[in-house]
């Protein structure tokens, strides 16, 4: 059983060949340089003997109505039984913005480091600090997550040479995810098909995103993933002359009341296990004029980001419907109370404003449009969303403002024109996953991060914790999942572009749910200039951490 004795010797030197020409191709999120960095990963797995062989065990699995032509890139190596563990890593990575006049060196760690050198004194300490250590390599994607990727392409490469492996072990190379997570939500697909192709059986996923460690220098090990839900609140207010500001209602400072009252705030964050997903925050905020004039604003828009561990989409539609209530309600009464001191100081009468608070959903709003058009508005509507979804995929809008104007085209389809608040969800929905929440789990399987925790103590002196979440969001997401049926009617509700160009294929991935891990090194400032990863980590311990782990699920598996 040569997977229980894989031989890793020289591994350190593969592991850096590969990642040097990984990071060397500049694979920015949302470019064709992604369609670039597929090409080097499909010449990476042809130049493996084992796949020269077995050309039907690799290859490319197109991502549907990409407008880059994206694919997933995969490779199978095939061992004694069904049982299958798979491997998952990004190759996109983030924008070099922040390079500023370094931007030349980004996806070149040796030219960088001695850029970053000539600058050091401008570095944050600790950043200069392990610059100047030498045992960090520095570039964009080093860390995120170009080198995990680099580690278990090296592994597959070993296990491609195992003549007598048990199991299988499947690795996808996944384009999107610091966008739309579009490689992973195909590879679920690709995974289905793989599965009746091949008679595989998926017993366990492993992703190897870098991790940050504890201040005591203790590593982590993730055991699931956080969920994202992006939601939408578009207030539509009422619209006046900027001298006549108590005939209308401005929607700004109704947003901004909501904006106040959620950011941040502990009431939408997912307590589970001793853990607590990160409070909400708002990614986007809008009026709607699109030209300057002294009518105030007839609306305004924004996105919140809000993370869970276990709790679903209606969950926090629920908690936002309560605060855009309260907030109405205090907006409305401190226009009253100022309206009455204006009076007072004037000396006219003063009667309380017309404005009643009123919440809505997306598919409340979408039901009222409809009783109030007719039979005449379906085919609107349908026709209306077919083009925001062609301009969409052309890349004329993204999918924040093609939700604003899905929900504008139903509100100029009502008859009442009374202020409102429209609360939805907007794309991307990362489902929250982890192992805890699955049920009927092997020892092994439970005992997986416990046990890869116990052999880095005892090898390398380094103590791994286990948490039930990956907070930093991760493809994970996509591996395992529950109530694919009430979720997929939360989202298609109250999602106006659910389905056409986005959609997920959720039930089957409650179909293929498998525990999970993540394995990946020790990084630093991810996304920034002083993007690093720890080269132990990078080059022996996580390699050995990850072989482990594999061999011990395969070999348990068996017995």
């Amino acid at each position: 059983m040569m997977i229980g004795t894989t031989d890793l010797t020289g591994i350190d030197k593969e592991i850096d060949s590969v990642l040097r020409s990984f990071i060397a191709v500049n694979s920015e999120t949302g470019t064709a340089g992604e369609k670039n960095c597929e090409a080097f990963l499909t010449e990476y797995l042809a130049s493996i003997p084992y796949f020269q062989k077995n050309k039907e065990h690799f290859g490319s699995y197109a991502v549907s109505e990409d407008p880059l032509q994206r694919a997933v890139c995969w490779g199978l190596v095939r061992g004694r039984g069904a049982s299958t563990v798979v491997l998952i890593h990004h190759y996109d990575v983030v924008g070099i913005e922040d390079f500023k006049n370094l931007k030349e060196f980004a996806f070149q760690p040796d030219s960088l480091e001695k850029a970053l050198k000539n600058i050091s004194e401008e570095l944050h300490p600790e950043a200069r600090e392990d610059l100047l250590s030498g045992d960090y390599l520095f570039g964009r994607g080093s860390a995120d997550m170009k080198a995990g990727g680099a580690i278990q392409l090296a592994l597959l490469k070993r296990y491609s040479e195992c003549k007598e492996l048990e199991g299988n072990v499947l690795l996808l190379s996944l384009p999107d995810e610091e966008n739309l997570s579009a490689g992973m939500r195909a590879a679920v697909d690709l995974l289905d098909e793989l599965k009746e192709q091949h008679g595989l059986h998926y017993i366990y996923g492993f992703n190897s995103e870098p991790h940050q460690r504890k201040a005591d220098g203790r590593g982590l090990l993730s055991e699931g993933s956080v969920g994202k839900i992006l939601a939408f609140v578009y207030v539509r207010g009422f619209l006046s002359h900027v001298g006549k500001v108590f005939e209308g209602l401005n929607p700004v400072p109704l947003l901004s009341e909501i904006v106040a009252d959620t950011e941040l705030s502990p009431l939408f964050s997912d307590w589970v296990n001793g853990e607590a997903a990160p409070p909400p925050t708002w990614l986007n905020l809008q009026d709607r004029k699109e030209t300057y004039d002294v009518s105030m604003p007839l609306g305004a828009g924004g996105c919140i980001s809000i993370l869970t561990l276990d709790s679903d989409p209606m969950h926090a539609l629920k908690l936002l419907h309560t605060s855009a209530e309260n907030s109405f309600e205090k907006v409305i009464d401190r226009m009253n109370r100022s309206y009455k001191e204006f009076c007072r100081r004037t000396g006219r009468n003063a009667e309380t404003l017309p404005w009643k608070p009123l919440v809505m959903t997306y598919a409340e709003l979408l039901d009222e449009a409809a009783m109030n058009c007719g039979e005449d508005f379906q085919k609107i509507y349908a026709d209306e969303r077919k083009a925001i979804e062609k301009r969409i995929k052309e890349g004329e809008l993204d999918f924040i403002e093609g939700t604003y104007l899905m929900t504008e085209l139903l509100l100029h389809s009502i008859s009442d024109l009374s202020p409102r608040v429209i609360l939805g969800f907007v794309p991307p929905y990362y489902p929250n996953v982890s192992n805890f929440l699955l049920k009927d789990l092997t020892s092994e399987q439970r005992l997986l991060a416990d046990r890869v925790s116990r052999f880095s103590l005892e090898k390398y002196g380094v103590e791994y914790e286990k948490e039930s979440y990956y907070t930093g969001i991760s493809d994970l997401s996509y591996l395992s999942l529950k109530d694919s049926r009430g979720i997929q009617s939360e989202l298609e509700k109250d999602t106006p572009l659910y389905g056409g160009a986005y959609s997920i294929p959720l039930e089957k991935i409650e179909a293929l749910s498998m525990p999970c891990v993540n394995i990946g090194p020790w990084g630093k400032d991810f996304h920034k200039l002083t993007e690093r990863v720890f080269k132990p980590d990078l080059y022996v311990q996580t390699p050995a951490l990850l072989d482990y782990a594999i061999r011990l699920i395969l070999q348990q598996e068996k017995s």
